[in-house]
């Protein structure tokens, strides 16, 4: 028997024939290429894990805002790093944030939106298929979450036959 932790990293929606719902959760699966709704799910788990801590920190804070922001300094620092919060936001704007603005944040979305791709199913398939690097590390793994840093570090893998720029799966855009 395994003494691991056994739990989903995610939840599903409480009820499950919702139409509204389905179509929403349908047109953001296809618009940021993702596999299935477990991978949606995923990322409103994480989004609702982060307004959990902000909620957390601003009541510790008693609502003082600046008191909750020294306080949860790194979880800021964090969502600034990986681009979620912008340099001015405060705390407070954690709790307004969007499921989009984590699907944007994903390799899978920036691959796509730099032009290495002609759509995000593509971007998804160079990535899992081991033809992007980022900080000239191969990364496979479409749903990693890209640093602002390393934005401007993300390019085909040099043994890749995509990094020749005359390759016909190249993007249009990409010169």
């Amino acid at each position: 028997m395994s003494t691991g932790k056994n739990t989903k990293g995610y939840e599903t929606p409480n009820h499950p024939y919702q139409g509204e719902r389905i179509a929403e959760e349908s047109d953001l699966l296809s618009r940021y290429g993702l596999k299935n709704k477990e991978e949606f799910w995923r990322a409103q788990s994480e989004l609702r894990n982060m307004r959990r801590e902000a909620r957390r920190l601003l009541g510790e804070a008693q609502g003082d805002v600046d008191a909750a922001q020294d306080a949860g300094a790194e979880f800021v620092a964090r969502l600034r790093r990986i681009g979620i919060l912008g340099d001015n936001d405060d705390i407070s704007t954690v709790l307004s944030l969007d499921v989009t603005d984590l699907l944007e944040r994903r390799l899978q979305t920036i691959v796509y939106r730099q032009g290495f791709a002609s759509s995000t199913q593509q971007a998804r398939q160079f990535i899992v298929h081991g033809h992007i690097t980022v900080n000239g590390a191969r990364v496979t793994r479409p749903s990693v979450k890209v640093d602002v840093s390393d934005e401007d570090a993300i390019d085909f893998d040099e043994n890749s036959p995509l990094a020749d720029d005359l390759h016909p799966e190249r993007a249009e855009s990409q010169e």
